[in-house]
């Protein structure tokens, strides 16, 4: 068993819920903020108001993480960010991979928040032997045809994949079967994956669509105007589809 699938049957072990999981880099940048700004200690409501949510659900979340804070005095935001850090895996390095190097590859490759949170980005691959050789950010881009052996030489943890839609799987297929299990993917498409193998997927178009729909609220909603006009009404008995993803805990 890998030292990740070993910290993640441990957290399930503990009871600690996905949707806490998901809230925890979320405390993580908050409270790399107040260390930014000289702060030692913070309360849960200066916390909770950092990072969005309510008091209440931040201090069920960190006391699954054993943090319970000292009454009067709050959090230390020191030990805070370490007991974080380790339950994200972040006090060790892990080595990424980002393959599709056209221009959201590059933005990713240069992107300098990986190294300071504990990844090393230490391959970028591509297909076009007009990009391949091209030196970005440091790393000299390599063929794809040698992306098992980068895997395996190089000890890669985390695949992100930023490739054409059409080419997003069978680029997947051949990571998997390199033994990562951890995948970050930006093409537009629903990877399949077997089971044991974990896809974060980060859809730009999807969010637009979730603020767009906020926006038409914001102006009125469905069933209201927007932008003076009345909204368009569909066939018989139709309701309105709706894409809202939350996090509840």
């Amino acid at each position: 068993m890998t030292p990740r699938q070993t910290r993640t049957r441990d957290r399930a072990d503990r009871g600690i819920p996905e949707a806490t999981v998901a809230r925890l880099p979320v405390y993580l940048r908050a409270l790399h903020s107040l260390q930014d700004r000289g702060v030692a200690t913070v309360s849960s409501e200066e916390l909770a108001a950092a990072a969005g949510v309510n008091s209440a659900k931040l201090r069920k979340d960190l006391s699954h993480l054993g943090s319970y804070g000292t009454r009067g005095v709050g959090y230390e935001v020191e030990y805070l960010v370490y007991q974080i850090s380790r339950e994200l895996g972040l006090t060790q390095d892990w080595v990424v991979a980002i393959i599709g190097v056209g221009n959201l590859g590059r933005a990713l490759a240069g992107y300098g928040g990986f190294a300071s949170r504990g990844f090393r980005v230490a391959g970028l691959l591509d297909a076009d032997d007009e990009i391949v050789g091209e030196e970005i950010s440091g790393l000299t881009v390599e063929h794809i045809d040698r992306l098992e052996d980068i895997i395996a030489e190089r000890g890669v943890s985390i695949a992100v994949i930023a490739t054409p839609a059409n080419a997003a799987q069978p680029v997947c297929d051949r990571v998997v079967s390199s033994g990562v299990t951890s995948v970050l993917n930006f093409a537009p498409v629903v990877l399949s994956v077997p089971e044991g193998v974990d896809v974060r997927k980060v859809d730009l178009s999807i969010e637009l669509q979730i603020l767009a729909f906020h926006e038409q609220r914001k102006a009125g909603g469905p069933g209201g105007d927007f932008d003076g006009l009345a909204e368009p009404k569909g066939p018989p008995g139709a309701t309105p589809t709706q894409y809202v993803e939350a996090v509840e805990a």
